[in-house]
């Protein structure tokens, strides 16, 4: 028989992929034992039409290689070749087709769940898999959170809320230093700056 192998998804454009996305996936690894994280990036998020980003070979390639050196992480392709918009139900899915015995923990922050309610079928999405909130320290989905978020009482049942440590990085704030010349160390992996630079990616020229 199969061995029924835990699963955790992190999905974003990753543009690009930082300490913060590495840290949350591994937090929730260890705090849900989860055997397996797959990285998803995104070829166009649908709440993102219209932005632009780095080219999606280019952003395959920085997951990569910030998920090298981790035995638990791998990177799942099935978004940047499927064509159209990149929705989450249709990759929940594939996943489920691809380990038909795997529990899935679908990981995001909390502040997502916030509009999770524009997501594509995310009825649909809650009924597929769990959900594991990442919130900064301090802060509490309390039912008054809850009730600003008027979504469904079956739908919280599946979200479990984690706590991790503050790391206050974005991949907007990356983008802009780098920009304005001005140093990305220690804000993401050695190996993902060293691939930005090398390849001139978010310079204003």
């Amino acid at each position: 028989m199969e061995h029924k192998q835990t699963i955790g998804i992190l999905g974003g454009t990753f543009d690009p992929i930082h300490y913060g996305h590495l840290l949350a996936a591994e937090c929730a690894r260890s705090a849900f034992r989860l055997e397996r994280i797959i990285l998803v990036p995104a070829a166009q998020p649908p709440h993102k039409e219209g932005l632009s980003f780095a080219d999606k070979s280019h952003r395959l390639k920085m997951v990569k290689l910030a998920a090298a050196d981790n035995e638990y992480f791998e990177v799942s392709e099935l978004e940047i070749h499927r064509e159209g918009l990149s929705y989450t139900v249709d990759t929940i899915k594939s996943l489920q087709s691809l380990y038909p015995h795997s529990p899935i923990f679908f990981i995001m922050g909390a502040d997502a769940l916030l509009l999770i309610k524009s997501w594509k079928n995310y009825q649909q999405i809650a009924s597929l898999c769990n959900f594991i909130a990442v919130t900064r320290p301090g802060f509490n989905i309390n039912e008054a959170y809850k009730s600003s978020t008027d979504l469904p009482v079956t739908f919280w049942s599946k979200v479990i809320h984690l706590e991790i440590p503050a790391i206050d990085i974005s991949s907007s704030l990356i983008r802009q230093r780098i920009a304005e010349k001005k140093p990305i160390k220690y804000l993401l992996p050695d190996t993902v700056e060293s691939y930005i630079y090398a390849n001139n990616l978010y310079t204003k020229e």
